[in-house]
């Protein structure tokens, strides 16, 4: 009897032997990439930089790792996504939104902490490579509020597509009437008043949205990089610091030498004429990001029109300039179903092949060695030249928060940004500016 037991549980320890096995290969097969049965699920904006590079990339993956990309792109996708996201059905396993997006999808999701952290993908391979996603990446990039918006020394938003905003200009003007570019902003001043003797203008704007970059990178100049990271984590007292308060003022007086249609066009429908204003030679410069060569290439010019790009003047003679980084960022939100298969993906976003598909369209991935892809003779060499000419670099957006009901801060129509238009109209002073986004800081903070 003893005998007939001992062979009873032998062949049960055998058989759960086996099915523990069986299991474990199962599980080792679904990690290694060999996922020809599985689908993945990338939706995304159909934005600036078109559909091409994201088709080719997914693409290239599918060859890589004979996973199925579905891939959804649409100019609307965050009015598409948010149903979805909340019924919590199909949702992607990739989602290719910027933070601070219109709609602002990417901003409530990282509110409500429905996007899973990714730090794991920098150690990670890239297929197909043998370098890791962390030693690919341009030191700096994962550590901004947009890639670590708890600054709790985590990745959640991997940075992509990355691009220098700055102020725009029409070089051949300059080489015309024989004017520098200005290195000061009483420079800037000076130039101001040499362009209205000639009936030009010095500055106009496409919309209040693009003050982000600019006014961000005019912060950092008036008040450096550790006031900024306190003002982007709403603390009330760095917000009324006087060299906060300069960079409202120096807006308020650009007010003055602003074209005088600027703010009639600066909304969605308007905005191209604006950026016109540039290539007809009515005003001098224009905040932008390095999608704007593109978008007016097929817009009239005046004869001898030469693209031409700057950080913006220094407040005094030897200090910082600074040209903002416009990152976009790919994320894995909290519902989706592959989250180990996304991060696959995300992670092959960083390969040599995936980083030359996308600069196809002109997207540049913030790997160390992409810049080796822009050649003597390309466009984007005057753009991304910019910080080897001494400027600084510095990112859009403030740390996570919950929404304060009835209270707007950072939109393109916000109190922060929006109220420009009012200043340049002359129906609100700086002052009052100023006082409003204290105001509305102060909400945050409690």
């Amino acid at each position: 009897m003893k005998k007939l037991v001992v062979l009873l549980l032998t062949g049960l320890l055998a058989l759960s032997a086996c099915t523990a096995k069986k299991n474990d290969t199962t599980d080792t097969t679904a990690n290694t990439g060999n996922e020809e049965t599985k689908v993945l699920k990338v939706a995304g904006l159909d934005g600036g930089y078109g559909k091409a590079g994201w088709e080719a990339v997914a693409a290239a993956f599918e060859e890589e790792t004979g996973v199925k990309v579905e891939l959804t792109l649409e100019k609307n996708i965050a009015e598409t996504l948010r149903p979805v996201l909340t019924s919590g059905k199909n949702v992607p396993d990739v989602i290719y939104l910027s933070v601070g997006a219109e709609g602002k999808l990417t901003d409530t999701m990282i509110a409500e902490k429905q996007i899973v952290d990714i730090t794991d993908v920098l150690s990670m391979t890239i297929p197909g490579e043998e370098a890791t996603v962390g030693s690919k990446i341009i030191p700096g990039f994962t550590d901004a509020l947009t890639s670590s918006p708890y600054q709790d020394g985590k990745l959640y938003l991997a940075p992509i597509n990355y691009s220098p905003c700055g102020l725009f200009y029409n070089a051949g003007l300059f080489e015309e009437k024989g004017w520098t570019v200005p290195n000061t902003w009483d420079e800037m001043w000076a130039l101001g008043e040499k362009a209205k003797a000639e009936g030009i203008a010095l500055f106009t704007y496409p919309t209040t949205g693009y003050f982000d970059a600019f006014f961000s990178a005019l912060l950092n100049e008036t008040a450096g990089p550790e006031v900024y990271a306190r003002l982007m984590n709403f603390d009330a007292v760095a917000w009324e610091l006087p060299e906060v308060k300069e960079a409202f003022d120096i807006v308020g007086k650009l007010a003055a030498y602003t074209e005088e249609n600027t703010v009639s066009n600066a909304n969605k429908d308007g905005f191209t004429k604006n950026q016109q204003l540039i290539l007809d030679n009515k005003a001098l410069f224009v905040p932008n990001g390095t999608w704007l060569p593109g978008e007016m290439a097929d817009a009239p010019r005046a004869e001898g029109f030469k693209w031409g790009f700057t950080a913006l003047p220094a407040v005094k003679e030897g200090g910082d300039k600074y040209s903002t980084t416009f990152v976009e960022q790919v994320y894995i939100p909290a519902a989706a179903e592959n989250q180990d298969l996304a991060k696959q993906f995300i992670a092959f976003i960083y390969s040599d092949k995936a980083v030359k598909l996308f600069y196809d369209t002109k997207a540049v991935i913030p790997t160390v060695n992409a810049s080796a892809l822009i050649t003597d003779g390309d466009e984007n060499k005057l753009y991304y030249s910019v910080y080897d000419g001494g400027a600084k670099a510095n990112a859009v957006g403030f740390a996570a928060r919950e929404a304060v009901e009835g209270v707007d801060l950072t939109s393109a129509e916000g109190i922060l940004y929006g109220t420009v238009n009012s200043v340049v109209a002359g129906t609100k002073t700086v002052d009052d500016w100023y006082k409003e986004v204290i105001e509305a800081v102060k909400k945050y903070e409690k």
